[in-house]
C-alpha cells in the first residue's frame, strides 16, 4: 500500500511538472523577448543571461521561433557582441523589425568608443541571420549610461521610430533607410500625468505618486474594437490613430506599465498597469506584445529556471484578449503558459532543437551542423506538444547523433516520459562529439510502461488525437552520453 501511494504521488508531481510551458526556453537563461511574426512564424529575439552571473554579464542576442506557440526552434545565437567592433560588454535589450525584405536588428551594448552605452542596428537577409553590423559604428551614442533597451516600429505611413532609455525616454525619427535618422535626439516629457510620476529628482519629498517609468519600452500602435456584425462572431480589432508604450515600472521589483498618446512624440496619458508584481524570481521584467494568427500574446521574462533568479532570466508567454474598448486586461504570469494554435507533423526532418519542454539539456552550434543539443545525460527529455499522427501507421524513426565515448538510448514515447514505447534507438560511440552518424529504429508492435513495467499496445497508429511526444535519454548515470542533431519519423 505504501509503494502504491508513493507511485501515485511520484505520478502526479511528474504530471503536474510535465504539463508546464513557461518558460518557453529550457535550455538557456534568456531575457528581454522582442517577439515578430513573418511569413507565418513567430520568432521571439532575447537575450542571454550568462550561468551562474552576478550581474547582467551578456554576450550574445538568441533566437527562437514557432508555428504553434508551443513546440520552439532554437536558432543559436546569430548576433553577439563581436560581430560590433566598437562594443566590448552588455549585449542587453534588442528588438528586430522587418522592411522592404530586410531585418534591422537594434541592440544597445557598452561601447568602447564612448565609454557609455550606445544603440547599434544589424541587418540581414532572413530573420534569422546572419547579421551584420549595418553602420560599423553606434547609430547614437553620447557617452551616456542611459541608451539601453531600445524598440523600433513602423507607422502605418511608413515613418520608423526608434525609443529607448532608463530613467527616461529618448526617441529618434528613423529614415526609411532603417540606419539613419532625421533631426535631432527627443525626449519625451517623463511627467505625472504622462507616466504617473516625474523622474526621481523632480518629485515631491513625500508625495506617494501612483506608477513610474523604469526601462524597457516596447512602442505599438493601439487597437480598436471592431463590434461583430453577427453574435456568433469574435470581435476583431483594428490598428487606430492611438499609440502604446508599454514599459517596466514602479522600481524594485519592476511591474508592466503603459501609457496612451495621439502619436509616439506624446502627449502621452499614464494608463495603468498590465503585469502586476507577481512571484517570478525576477527583480526585472521586459515585455514585447504579438498579435499571431488571430490571438494576441504578452511576452516576458521570469527568473523560474532551475537556478535562475534576478541575474539568470526566463522569457515567458501568456495569451490575452484587450478589454472592449482596445486597453489592455490585467495579465498574470502562469507556469501553464499557452495552448497550441495548430498539430505538429512528426512525418518530416525535425531539429532536435525543436521542443516544447525539456529537462537537463543545452544546445551549441558551428558553421557544419548550425544548432544542435548537447549536454545530453541519464533521464533528460525532450517534449513536443501536440503531435499529430494522422492515423498513419509510422514504420521508422531516425535520428543522427555524435558520441565520443559510450552511447546510450533514445525512447520515444507518448504522453509522458514513462509512456508507451514508441521506438528505440540504440546510439554507439561515434568517435568524437561531432563525428555524426544517423541510425534508424523500427516502430514496436507494442509500448512498455516503464514505471509499471506492464505491455500496453500502442495506439499511435490508430489514434487521430493529438499526443504529446517524449524523447528520452538512457544511459549509464552521470556522464554526458551524446549529441543530437535531428530525428524523424517515416511511414
Amino acid at each position: 500500500m505504501k509503494r502504491t501511494i508513493l507511485s501515485s504521488l511520484f505520478l502526479s508531481v511528474l504530471s503536474a511538472s510535465l504539463s508546464a510551458q513557461n518558460p518557453i526556453v529550457q535550455t538557456w537563461c534568456t531575457s528581454d523577448p522582442a517577439p515578430m511574426v513573418h511569413d507565418g512564424t513567430l520568432y521571439v529575439y532575447t537575450g542571454h543571461d550568462e550561468d551562474g552571473a552576478d550581474f547582467f554579464w551578456m554576450q550574445e542576442w538568441r533566437v527562437y521561433s514557432t508555428q504553434d506557440m508551443v513546440n520552439w526552434t532554437d536558432h543559436g545565437s546569430p548576433l553577439a557582441l563581436e560581430d560590433f567592433s566598437w562594443a566590448d560588454d552588455r549585449a542587453w535589450a534588442s528588438q528586430c523589425i522587418e522592411r522592404n525584405g530586410k531585418f534591422y536588428w537594434y541592440i544597445c551594448a557598452h561601447s568602447k568608443l564612448s565609454g557609455g552605452m550606445a544603440i547599434g542596428v544589424a541587418v540581414a537577409d532572413s530573420p534569422v541571420g546572419p547579421f551584420r553590423d549595418a553602420l560599423g559604428k553606434p547609430l547614437f551614442e553620447n557617452g551616456s549610461w542611459d541608451h539601453i533597451d531600445p524598440t523600433v516600429m513602423i507607422d502605418d505611413n511608413g515613418q520608423a521610430w526608434l525609443m529607448w532609455g532608463n530613467p527616461q525616454v529618448y526617441y529618434l525619427k528613423l529614415n526609411s533607410d532603417m540606419i539613419s535618422y532625421e533631426g535631432e535626439l527627443g525626449l519625451l516629457p517623463m511627467t505625472e500625468d504622462a507616466f504617473g510620476a516625474p523622474k526621481m529628482n523632480q518629485r515631491e519629498k513625500g508625495k506617494q505618486y501612483k506608477d513610474c517609468y523604469v526601462e524597457g519600452p516596447w512602442i505599438m500602435k493601439a487597437p480598436q474594437p471592431v463590434l461583430p456584425q453577427a453574435k456568433k462572431q469574435k470581435r476583431k480589432f483594428k490598428k487606430t490613430n492611438r499609440y502604446y508604450l508599454i514599459y517596466a515600472a514602479g522600481g524594485i521589483p519592476e511591474h508592466i506599465s503603459y501609457s496612451s498618446a495621439p502619436s509616439p512624440t506624446g502627449p502621452w496619458t499614464y494608463v495603468g498597469q498590465i503585469m502586476p508584481q507577481a512571484d517570478t524570481k525576477s527583480f526585472t521584467n521586459h515585455a514585447g506584445i504579438a498579435d499571431f494568427k488571430g490571438h494576441s500574446y504578452f511576452f516576458y521574462h521570469t527568473g523560474k529556471l532551475p537556478g535562475g533568479g534576478g541575474f539568470g532570466r526566463s522569457v515567458a508567454v501568456e495569451e490575452f484578449t484587450y478589454n472592449a474598448d482596445g486597453t489592455f486586461p490585467t495579465i498574470l504570469p502562469t507556469d501553464e503558459g499557452v495552448k497550441p494554435l495548430c498539430t505538429f507533423s512528426p512525418y518530416r526532418r525535425v531539429e532536435a532543437e525543436t521542443m516544447a519542454f525539456s529537462k537537463g539539456l543545452k544546445t551549441e552550434q558551428n558553421e557544419d551542423v548550425g544548432v544542435y543539443v548537447c549536454d545530453i545525460h541519464n533521464g533528460d527529455y525532450i517534449k513536443l506538444q501536440n503531435v499529430d499522427f494522422g492515423g498513419r501507421t509510422p514504420r521508422t524513426f531516425t535520428a543522427r547523433v555524435a558520441s565520443g565515448l559510450r552511447g546510450g538510448q533514445i525512447e520515444l514515447r507518448t504522453d509522458s516520459i514513462g509512456g508507451t514505447l514508441l521506438a528505440r534507438i540504440e546510439v554507439p560511440a561515434t568517435g568524437g562529439w561531432e563525428k555524426w552518424q544517423t541510425l534508424k529504429a523500427e516502430f514496436l508492435p507494442s509500448g512498455t510502461d516503464m514505471l509499471t513495467t506492464t505491455s500496453q499496445p500502442s495506439a499511435v497508429a490508430s489514434s487521430d488525437s493529438p499526443r504529446d511526444l517524449f524523447l528520452v535519454f538512457k544511459g549509464r548515470k552521470g556522464p554526458k552520453l551524446f549529441n543530437f542533431d535531428w530525428w524523424e519519423v517515416k511511414e
